[in-house]
């Protein structure tokens, strides 16, 4: 297990380039994905630009807007934006502020993701070592991790 710290205390103070208010840290970085946190203050922004990745803003405190060539729209807690490949984007916020994660998908992520979105699927290779699919595991759900949780409550914290 590998455990990476951002938000409070772990931003860069300047941002990413191209952004005024906003904070940010990168959580990974790979071929396969860059992950960040962004904390935008209120009038924040990160101007117009284009990725030539897929990459998706998830919101995940606060609220602001976001555009996408000639669209724009509000978003809140619980919003994912997707800004498509090559696509124009811009993300701000006014009166409040914001924090969000960024998902950049990189190229070959970004196909197989939409082959799956798209309900495509890659069929077993049957040359590949355990051909027979994935094989019967033992074991079960864990049960009443905490023995004082009461369900009619809702869900845990």
């Amino acid at each position: 297990m590998e455990i990476r710290r951002f938000g409070v205390g772990h931003r860069r103070p300047d941002g990413p380039p191209g952004t005024q208010g906003v904070s940010g840290s990168v959580i990974d970085s790979s071929p396969r994905a860059t992950i960040a946190e962004l904390a935008f203050v209120r009038g924040a922004s990160v101007k117009p630009h284009a990725n030539p990745n897929p990459t998706w803003l998830l919101v995940i405190e606060g609220g602001g807007f976001v555009r996408t060539g000639d669209e724009q729209s509000r978003v809140s807690a619980g919003d994912a934006v997707l800004w498509p490949a090559g696509e124009i984007h811009a993300a701000w916020t006014e009166l409040s502020e914001m924090r969000a994660i960024v998902v950049e998908l990189g190229a070959a992520d970004a196909a197989t993701i939409a082959g799956l979105l798209e309900g495509g699927a890659r069929e077993p290779d049957p040359d590949a070592a355990g051909s027979g699919g994935a094989a019967a595991a033992d074991g079960e759900l864990v049960r009443d991790l905490d023995p004082g949780y009461d369900p009619s409550h809702g869900e845990p914290v």
